[in-house]
């Protein structure tokens, strides 16, 4: 009886076991994320030229508020000076900053332009003139970007910044 009971057991494992390995064998695999270059998009370039055109606008006037809602809610910034999560650090990072050491110039360029499903990531350069008090601070670097769609505008959910390092001072090399 035990030997009978035992070999039931194993058959029935064996037939969930053989269920499971064809539900397994069926079962499709979800396909990769579609990337699209829209360098060649007219609609996306226009988008993103205005929206680059507010971006621009906002760190010329050294606009905390207008630099900010150009992100989403929950928005992440990645910057030398550390880390920014959600739209109100990264407000309160740009006002800080902008009161220490205003921009009078500021230029952007992407590089790249290219969706992935329903978001879109972006990667460029970047130039800057920074009003210190000891003169004026030139800043160049690199930065990337994804976005979403927030209603019918794109609005930036993670920016990366890189710096590139300037010149060493005389101070610095002795």
């Amino acid at each position: 009886m035990k030997v009978r009971a035992l070999v039931n057991l194993v058959g029935l494992a064996t037939g969930f076991a053989l269920a499971a390995f064809a539900q397994q064998k069926d079962t499709v695999k979800a396909p990769n994320a579609q990337q699209r270059d829209l360098r060649a998009d007219v609609t996306a370039l226009y988008e993103f030229n205005v929206l680059g055109t507010k971006e621009q606008e906002a760190f010329n006037k050294n606009d905390a508020s207008a630099v900010a809602a150009l992100f989403t809610e929950d928005a992440v910034l990645v910057a030398p000076d550390g880390m920014f999560f959600g739209r109100q650090a990264i407000e309160k990072r740009y006002a800080d900053m902008f009161l220490e050491s205003p921009i009078t110039t500021f230029c952007g360029q992407h590089s790249q332009l290219n969706a992935i499903d329903n978001a879109v990531w972006s990667v460029g350069k970047f130039w800057s003139t920074h009003q210190s008090q000891a003169g004026p601070v030139f800043v160049n670097g690199y930065w990337s970007a994804i976005y979403v769609r927030e209603g019918d505008a794109w609005k930036i959910r993670m920016l990366t910044l890189g710096e590139h390092p300037g010149p060493a001072s005389v101070a610095q090399t002795k």
